[in-house]
């Protein structure tokens, strides 16, 4: 009995099996309300059983396939025009499936980080009106969940489905999404759809496939440890049982009183006054993580009360408890959204009303971001907050010890593109809307190289190599610096605006669009319609449109003036408010910028300076924030910012100088080093210490090397260091600690004698043993400095011609270093015009800082293909160069 019933159950599952089987699955993509794109071949997939047959029906048109053996399938359908809304039917051997209200038009692809993800719905206060007018069926988007995958590619979403852009919905569109859509929708008519996948606080990397990483092997290792469960499983229990471990912060005053500090009939005691908006840090208060409690009575005159009212709080770092007399009216978790808060009809009263407010803040300046709204408002009246408020501690957290981190997987290389990119890349596109770059502030030497791989990246995978890549730049963000300074942001930007050499692209500049104190600008609007206009000319074809703003092209020195030309002019170049135009600035060899008087005649910019007799660098807009600019183009685009260099003379006309330095005098060198070296016509630097086996064994040979252009240069008799922690192999005989001054001082000098007899020459370049520059009695560096032309030390680094140190120029150490990094280094020198110093000791060996030899050769061999760019040399040629162009 017990035997039937067991194969009945067996036969019971079988059919269930089966029919859960024999069902049609789509992904999310393809669902009601979708759009597809237009005059394409469009495909349309799914799952069913293996060898299923699988029937679609569109527009009066029949296809059928059939599933493959893993049961996937798909069927590409005819190219049709935009038009809609229509049915699709898909039938299988058991199931159909009906697809209603689809729309045929163009598909956007949008994605990025949180400037993007913002959506309506944080931005109500400016576009109510907007909102309340968003009816438009034909606009459509599909919001992608946050679904980071770090083990391969996904073909489908947990979640999603097309919504139509109406009051309701549109309030989770993307700001500048939906204004992109609309700004096209006005003009075309045309159904536009829009894949929104983005995630605030994202690098770039998240967003690239695999593929995409094979020229960066330091983040394919990331991605093989990635790929490796245990590994990710294990850092993330490690960094869970550290934060768990961690003692709990002390309790907070203001919530455990036996009397709440929001409530109406607690009795206050010293508290103190503070103003709103503002830092408490700049108030009276250090060192405070935790929590701080405001208060303050208001009067509030009958009108106000009894009516929808709104309680506007600008911005909180970082988190907020916001309290109308005892109750509580709103709150957020974290720093960045606007505090805006409803008050329930018949909170507030005529007369004395109490408003108390708790602040959290974990980390930095704590309190009320300036220059934000800070007000009670109806809809005919507003009551200002800003002013003296009462202040008390109630909650001070104790200083967190570093703590190993997990594995965030938002955040880690190809995690986003996998998840939230991938399982849409077999559905055709009109194009691609961009908007990202914040997350890679502190790294943006990198960006270019990025940017370049993801647009080239992403074409591969929707197979098509001119695909519309459209991006906004950063905005203006952080305080206005009113000297010439570094910033990341503009370094950034010029990222961006060099990736535009890549064909079909095109860039929003978003200048005069940010907000000095908010990460998040409200102004968004003006981005999306600046991404249209690029869309009208890249990927509709409208050859009038002026869609960008002017874009440096070229610059022409005379004199003390330079002269620049721009493209994107347009109907002409302009002062978009009459004043002379600012952040313009001008250096010279010693790369000490300088603001510039700036003058447009005939369409270009005249830049000159009192202070700079011979400009050799340009910059414009060359800060974080620079506030008001006002160099635009008559049709009311702002200019990119740049920098340029006026002439490549630095280098003897080339972008940069790259010097290869060998050190110790090992074999490795004559027998690795030198012939790749000869044979493909690079000159170097070997530093010899004269005691080495591999000098006083082989001296003809280093003879040799001498006569070949190569330079001998000095690293002492017997390489002494300073010996001590971590460095057991330094003897006592050759530990600087038991060296004096002159002792040193000798035996460099032995060493010069001994090189001068080789190759005969009495100016050459010291390289200090360690990258050490003391003996036991103190510093050797004045006593040596005027005997050589230059001296190297071991701090990595490319060297700027006005900024370098002579006694103690940086390099790049190798020690197992793959020739990409190397020559990222090198690409990165000509971007800066800067000389590159590379420091090898093992070439293939024999020593434990070692180079591989494939990776060696490789990128001397990109060294000898671009010679056109760089100048490769020794450091006592380079040396004698910088000298002569300091002198100018």
């Amino acid at each position: 009995m017990m035997k039937k019933h067991f194969i009945l159950s067996l036969l019971l599952l079988f059919i269930l099996f089966g029919v859960s089987q024999a069902e049609i699955r789509l992904p999310k993509l393809v669902s009601n309300g979708m759009v597809l794109q237009r005059d394409t071949p469009l495909k349309i997939w799914g799952w069913a059983d293996p060898s299923e047959d699988i029937t679609v029906r569109f527009k009066g048109k029949k296809y059928t396939t059939t599933t493959s053996a893993t049961g996937e399938w798909s069927v590409t359908m005819r190219a049709t025009k935009a038009g809609g809304p229509y049915t699709m039917q898909i039938q299988g051997k058991d199931d159909s499936i009906t697809l209603s209200n689809l729309l045929v038009g163009d598909v956007w692809m949008c994605a990025g980080q949180s400037n993007i993800v913002h959506y309506l719905g944080v931005h109500q206060q400016r576009y109510r009106q907007e909102i309340a007018e968003a009816n438009y069926p034909e606009i459509r988007q599909f919001l992608v969940p946050t679904n980071p995958q770090l083990q391969g590619t996904a073909t489908d979403i947990p979640q999603g489905e097309w919504k139509e852009a109406n009051p309701e919905n549109v309030l989770k569109f993307s700001v500048v999404a939906y204004f992109f859509a609309k700004n096209l929708y006005d003009q075309y008519q045309v159904p536009i759809g829009l894949i929104n996948a983005s995630v605030g606080g994202t690098p770039i990397e998240a967003w690239i496939s695999e593929e995409g990483f094979e020229p960066f092997p330091s983040i394919t290792k990331t991605l093989t440890q990635n790929k490796d469960t245990a590994y990710v499983n294990q850092k993330n229990r490690i960094a869970q049982k550290h934060r768990a471990a961690a003692p709990p912060q002390p309790q907070d005053d203001g919530l455990t009183a036996s009397t709440p500090w929001y409530d109406l009939s607690y009795k206050p005691t010293h508290w103190h006054n503070i103003n709103i908006p503002g830092y408490w840090e700049d108030q009276g208060i250090r060192n405070l993580d935790g929590a701080v409690w405001y208060r303050r009575e208001i009067d509030i005159p009958a009108p106000m009360t009894g009516v929808a009212t709104k309680i506007f709080m600008g911005r909180i770092i970082d988190a907020d408890q916001v309290y109308i007399n005892g109750t509580q009216v709103g709150g957020k978790t974290y720093k960045y959204p606007q505090r805006i808060y409803d008050i329930p009809e018949g909170l507030l009263k005529t007369g004395k009303n109490l408003i108390t407010i708790r602040v959290v803040n974990y980390g930095g300046k704590g309190g009320f971001v300036p220059d934000k709204p800070y007000y009670l408002a109806t809809e005919n009246d507003t009551l200002d907050l800003k002013g003296t408020w009462q202040y008390k501690v109630s909650q001070v957290f104790r200083p967190k010890a570093p703590q190993p981190s997990g594995v965030s997987a938002q955040h880690q290389p190809t995690a986003l593109y996998n998840g939230m990119v991938a399982p849409f890349t077999q559905s055709p596109i009109k194009g691609i809307v961009w908007y990202q770059g914040e997350s890679n502030g502190g790294n943006p030497q990198a960006y270019e190289k990025l940017m370049e791989t993801l647009i080239q990246d992403w074409r591969t995978k929707w197979n098509d190599s001119n695909l519309p890549f459209l991006y906004a730049q950063l905005p203006d963000y952080m305080d206005v610096d009113y000297l010439p300074t570094e910033s990341n942001w503009a370094e950034l930007r010029e990222a961006q605006r060099l990736a535009l050499d890549v064909p079909n692209t095109a860039m929003a500049v978003t200048l005069g669009l940010g907000e000095w104190n908010d990460v998040h600008p409200d102004n968004k609007k003006p981005v999306g319609d600046r991404l249209a206009l690029a869309a009208k000319a890249l990927a509709y074809g409208d050859k009038k449109v002026v869609y960008s703003g002017p874009m440096f092209r070229s610059a022409s020195v005379e004199g003390s003036q330079v002269t620049l030309s721009f493209d994107h002019v347009g109907s002409g170049l302009i002062s978009q408010d009459g004043e002379a135009l600012r952040w313009f600035a001008l250096a010279g060899v010693d790369q000490n910028y300088v603001w510039a008087d700036a003058k447009i005649e005939n369409n270009q910019i005249v830049l000159s300076s009192d202070e700079i007799n011979q400009p050799i660098y340009v910059r414009y807009a060359w800060q974080d924030n620079p506030m008001d600019v006002n160099f635009y183009n008559q049709e009311g685009l702002p200019a990119s910012p740049f920098q340029t260099q006026l002439t490549d003379a630095l280098w003897f006309d080339k972008k940069a100088t790259v010097v290869l330095t060998y050190d110790d005098a090992l074999n490795v060198h004559l027998d690795n080093a030198l012939p790749v070296l000869d044979s493909l016509g690079l000159k170097a630097t070997f530093y010899i210490s004269a005691d080495a086996p591999g000098f006083k064994y082989r001296t003809y040979e280093w003879k040799k090397a001498a006569q070949n252009g190569h330079e001998l240069g000095n690293h002492t008799l017997y390489h002494p260091c300073l010996g001590g922690d971590g460095r057991a192999w330094v003897s006592d005989d050759n530990d600087l600690r038991n060296y004096s001054v002159p002792q040193m001082v000798r035996e460099i000098d032995m060493t010069n004698l001994m090189l001068q007899t080789l190759d005969g020459k009495s100016k050459r370049t010291y390289a200090y043993t360690c990258g050490d520059k003391e003996t036991g009695e103190g510093s050797f560096v004045k006593e040596i400095e005027g005997k050589f032309v230059a001296l190297r030390g071991v701090q990595s680094g490319l060297n700027h011609l006005g900024t370098l140190d002579m006694t103690d120029l940086r390099c790049n150490s190798i020690v197992d270093t793959p020739a990409s990094d190397m020559i990222a280094w090198a690409e990165q020198a000509k971007k800066e015009n800067a000389m590159l110093i590379l420091l090898f000791h093992g070439v293939g060996g024999e020593h434990s800082l070692n180079a591989a030899l494939a990776d060696h050769k490789e990128f001397l061999e990109y060294l000898q293909a671009n010679k056109d760019d760089l100048w490769i040399t020794t450091l006592e040629d380079a040396a004698e160069h910088i000298l002569e162009q300091q002198k100018k």
